[in-house]
This record gives C-alpha cells, sequence and structure tokens, in this order.
C-alpha cells in the first residue's frame, strides 16, 4: 500500500487554509496547516513533508523569503499561491526555486492536477534509469535517485535544476537551446493541468528563457569551483548551454 503523501499548507487566511485542507484530505493526502513562516518552520522540524504550498502575500515573512529559506534545508517540492496575476510576479515565483505557481481563486481541481503533476514527476524520476550515473568533477549525479553528490554530502536541487541537468546529460558535450531548455521546465511544471505556461500569450519566450538563465547560475554555484568562469556547465553564444563532464 502507498503511504500517503504529507502536505503543509502555509496560509494567513484561516478560511482558505481549511478549504484546501478539506479538499486535500477528500483526496487522500495528509494535511497540516501553518498561519505564518515562522509556525511553518517549526513544524518542519517535526515532519518531513512531502510537499509545501505556500501562500505569497502573507504579513511578515512572505512566502517568497520562506521557499529560499526551505530549499536552502529541504529537498522538497513547493507550490506558491497569490492573488497576483502579474507576469513578473509568476517569474519571480519561479526564479526563487518554487516547483509551479496558481494565482487566486483558482478551482480546487486544478491545484490537485499540478500536485499530482509533481508527485508523477517525482516517481517518474525515481523509476528512470536510461541515463547513467555521470561524474561532474568532483560531484556525481545519480541518476536513478536524482540526487547530486559531493562524496557523502548531498547537494539539494530544485525540481527546475534537476529538469535542466537531465536535459543537459541527455545531450553531453552538445549545446542545448535555452528554448528547448525553457520548454523542458515549463511543459513539466504544466503537464495535464488545462491552463498551460507554455501557451499563455502573456509568457513570451525571453521571459521563459530568463528562468533557465538564473537557474543555470544556481546550477552553476552548486557544481563550478568558479561559477564566473565556468568549467562544466559552459554557455554557447547565440544558442544556449552545454554540459562537459569530465
Amino acid at each position: 500500500m502507498n503511504e500517503k503523501k504529507h502536505i503543509l499548507v502555509v496560509d494567513d487566511d484561516e478560511r482558505i487554509r481549511k478549504l484546501i485542507q478539506k479538499y486535500l484530505r477528500k483526496n487522500n493526502y495528509l494535511v497540516s496547516t501553518a498561519s505564518n513562516a515562522s509556525e511553518a518552520l517549526s513544524y518542519t522540524t517535526l515532519i518531513d513533508f512531502d510537499l509545501f504550498i505556500l501562500d505569497v502575500m502573507m504579513p511578515g515573512e512572505d512566502g517568497l523569503s520562506l521557499t529560499k529559506k526551505l530549499l536552502n534545508i529541504y529537498f522538497t517540492p513547493i507550490i506558491l499561491l497569490t492573488a497576483r496575476k502579474e507576469t513578473s510576479d509568476r517569474i519571480i515565483g519561479l526564479e526563487t526555486g518554487a516547483d509551479d505557481y496558481i494565482s487566486k481563486p483558482f478551482e480546487p481541481r486544478e491545484l490537485i492536477l499540478r500536485i499530482e503533476s509533481i508527485f508523477k514527476r517525482i516517481k517518474k524520476f525515481d523509476e528512470k534509469k536510461s541515463i547513467k550515473d555521470i561524474n561532474i568533477g568532483i560531484l556525481k549525479f545519480d541518476s536513478k535517485r536524482q540526487e547530486l553528490w559531493n562524496g557523502d554530502y548531498l547537494i539539494p536541487l530544485t525540481r527546475a535544476e534537476i529538469l535542466l541537468i537531465n536535459k543537459l546529460i541527455n545531450s553531453v558535450n552538445e549545446p542545448v537551446p535555452r528554448r528547448q531548455l525553457a520548454q523542458e521546465i515549463f511543459n513539466d511544471f504544466n503537464k495535464k493541468v488545462k491552463v498551460g505556461l507554455i501557451n499563455s500569450d502573456t509568457y513570451k519566450d525571453i521571459e521563459r528563457e530568463r528562468v533557465v538563465d538564473v537557474n543555470i547560475n544556481r546550477l552553476r554555484k552548486k557544481i563550478e569551483k568558479n561559477p564566473k568562469s565556468p568549467r562544466y556547465l559552459k554557455t554557447v553564444r547565440s544558442i544556449g548551454y552545454m554540459l562537459v563532464p569530465d
């Protein structure tokens, strides 16, 4: 029997917390709730959550700041909730390292679809064995577990970073266009969700590719000895990026 996934919902609006909790429980998820960032962080020291749902606009520490803190500690996917609908806000959310972004008001079924999409992707990565383990300098990327290791130390990766490193490994020593990398991220985030970012007119190519650039820079900080002069994750001018492992 599969273990139930445990989700932490963080929102200062009690009505929204209860509505999300009720709907998730109906869909066979375990759910805990917190009203602010401090309360959420205290829960994470007691419980190993499978996913975080965070409201962006909270008094005190907001959801974007909390996202950064969580990703510095845990390898756990994050969905951001917000009343904002501007393209720039969604881009900032994805740049922060969140796995997905959904605007209020939303249909509960859409939230469930996005959650299911994330968990299916994790399962797919877990089961995937076609990509061989690869050494990147002193680091090793475990393709089966989708983990990056420096000896006995696990280097935390966001979902976007995992998608990028897999795409680059599939084309090792060959340049991958930025547009393809952007499609890899956005298609994956919105798989089986009716309202898809990749098909939205508000998401121009340059904005999607900016997300790629930000996440490549994040990867370089984790992989490269000198991120400003990359040895392994190279920029190919006018094309995109290329992984050159040892």
